[in-house]
């Protein structure tokens, strides 16, 4: 999992209540668990004019031009803001999957849904929660200034406006550790592979009968 430290991006508004998972990857692209390629598929239903399905070349799709990440000024962008709610609906891990390999680092929004919240952590995702009025000011930043960007600094937990201004903003501690040294799950469980090699060893060697398999049983 990539660490997050400081992270300087341009921000894209996604400006809709109650954003559930079906529409962040469709359910047709479910099918894979590879944990790659579904960053052409990030909302797809919104982003293309014509029906997506896997394995589909993405040059050859039909884009919305009236959707916000099809829209130049947001081209290459990083932070995504967005409204309360967001990522309500199913659990799928496919989700954060998206918004990440789409390239996006962080998410600012008044409220995430709980499974979601918990996913992107997970993946290497940096999700803040901050006070709604908060959030209406930086979506009416965003749209008056083309190139609109932040900077998050996780250490700090402060966001960077463009003026200097900083905004405040509360992580778990344990999951800023993960995120600031990049460790998902394995990872952390790989911080102790001393122990467990020597566990294993020692189970072996008290209980050598368990190294074999007992074949047709």
């Amino acid at each position: 999992m990539r660490a997050f430290q400081l992270h300087k991006g341009l921000v894209a508004p996604m400006d809709r209540d109650n954003v559930d998972t079906d529409a962040i990857i469709p359910k047709q692209f479910l099918k894979s668990i590879r944990k790659t390629g579904f960053g052409p598929n990030l909302f797809d239903e919104w982003r293309y004019l014509d029906k997506g399905e896997p394995g589909q070349d993405p040059a050859s799709r039909k884009p919305n031009p009236d959707f916000v990440l099809n829209q130049p000024r947001y081209a290459g962008a990083s932070i995504l803001l967005a409204r309360q709610n967001f990522g309500c609906g199913s659990s799928r891990e496919h989700a954060p999957w998206a918004i990440e390999q789409y390239g996006f680092r962080a998410l600012i929004a008044p409220s995430f849904a709980d499974i979601f919240f918990n996913n992107c952590f997970k993946n290497g995702l940096l999700p803040i929660v901050l006070p709604e009025a908060t959030v209406a000011r930086l979506f009416d930043e965003v749209a008056a200034f083309p190139g609109y960007e932040l900077t998050i600094d996780l250490e700090r937990q402060v966001i960077v406006k463009p003026q200097g201004e900083e905004i405040p903003f509360d992580v778990q501690p344990f999951r800023k550790y993960c995120l600031l040294n990049g460790l998902d799950d394995i990872g952390l469980t790989l911080r102790h592979k001393d122990k467990i090699a020597a566990f294993e060893a020692q189970r072996l060697a008290t209980k050598p009968w368990l190294a074999h398999t007992m074949v047709g049983q």
